[in-house]
């Protein structure tokens, strides 16, 4: 298991009804994470549809997670 930190915005936030939360999971990859939160959450949109940041910077879906790493999924904004 490893300890990560996630943060979420907009959709995602709604959705998972937190802002953040730190948790073990069993992923090794970001995607592999997302896909874990989605089944936990109910995330309705798809990885493609996302961006990942890892520790402040944006990252590939298939980037390694390490025990301590800050992960946040950003959906599409809408502007105006």
């Amino acid at each position: 298991m490893t300890a990560v930190h996630v943060q979420y915005f907009a959709i995602l936030r709604e959705q998972a009804s937190r802002a953040e939360e730190a948790l073990d999971t069993g992923a090794g990859t970001a995607a592999e994470l997302y896909e874990e939160l989605k089944n936990r959450h109910g995330f309705r949109l798809a990885r493609e549809q996302l961006r990942v940041a890892v520790n402040g910077a944006f990252a590939p879906w298939d980037h390694v997670l390490i025990a301590g790493d800050r992960v946040v999924f950003i959906p599409p904004v809408a502007g105006g």
